[in-house]
């Protein structure tokens, strides 16, 4: 009777889950074909990579035991390289990492202490100084025109103004579906690991919701939200930022992130 209750709240999450997922995927054409080569895919590099019985070598047979695949499939999907994502990956991470560096290096900032309008061009406190200090390789007229599109940064009088601190790619529709992969995946990551932590090793996620809040309020709510939410993921970005490890270190650092988002719909939305 448990499992087949537990069976039953997996069933209903998983289509809450996929029914968004779904739609970003017909919008961009993605077939159902397309969709599930790319479960089995990660069906079967799953199950070879974590759930090898303990202390045994994972084997295709028992692969394809696990997640209905035929040994010769398991085989195949085995072999099939994934999607190269990496690039947009990295555009996204220089992206954030130039305006952090813009945020907290007093090198950048006027006699206030806030982020300076810098010049395009020269070797020291330039635009250019921050994108090569920050970003690698990326050239500074790519940067620029990234964060441009971006709504991050305007140029006044023939300097660089950032106006907005927050990274989120603008018309750049991979790096928009770089974040579906990387957001989401995070917090169904944490919601993985809660599920079976002890009660003293579980990670934070919680959220607020109202399912009948006056409609005349939601335009003031969602602005106190952005502002409360944007204000509190910049002290974390400060505080964050002091503890990474040199880039000359030996040790190896972690990775932690913290995600909000806001959501809207009418109550009777399903």
């Amino acid at each position: 009777m448990l499992e087949n209750k537990l069976t039953k709240a997996l069933s209903a999450s998983i289509l809450r889950l996929l029914r968004p997922l779904v739609r970003i995927l017909l919008r961009n054409g993605v077939a159902y074909g397309s969709f599930t080569e790319l479960a089995r895919k990660v069906y079967v590099d799953v199950a070879f990579e974590e759930f090898a019985p303990r202390g045994k070598k994972q084997t295709v047979s028992r692969v394809s035991a696990m997640t209905g695949l035929t040994r010769k499939e398991v085989k195949r999907l085995l072999e099939m390289e994934g999607p190269a994502d990496s690039a947009s990956q990295e555009r996204f991470n220089r992206g954030i990492r130039v305006i952090s560096g813009w945020l907290h290096d007093e090198r950048f900032h006027d006699a206030g202490g806030k982020p300076a309008d810098l010049p395009v061009d020269g070797k020291r406190n330039s635009f250019a100084d921050l994108v090569r200090d920050y970003s690698g390789d990326i050239p500074t007229k790519a940067m620029l025109t990234m964060l441009e599109e971006a709504g991050n940064v305007r140029q006044v009088k023939g300097k660089v103004r950032l106006v907005r601190h927050a990274y989120v790619p603008g018309n750049d529709p991979i790096n928009s579906l770089q974040i579906l992969g990387t957001d989401v995946g995070e917090l169904i990551a944490t919601i993985d690991h809660n599920l079976t932590a002890g009660p003293d090793d579980l990670l934070f996620q919680r959220k607020v919701a109202y399912d009948n809040i006056d409609p005349a309020a939601v335009t003031k709510l969602k602005k106190m939200s952005f502002k409360k939410a944007q204000s509190l993921l910049e002290q974390l970005d400060r505080q964050y930022s002091r503890h990474e490890v040199d880039s000359d270190s030996d040790d190896e650092g972690k990775y932690i992130s913290l995600g909000i988002y806001y959501h809207e719909r009418d109550s009777e939305e399903e």
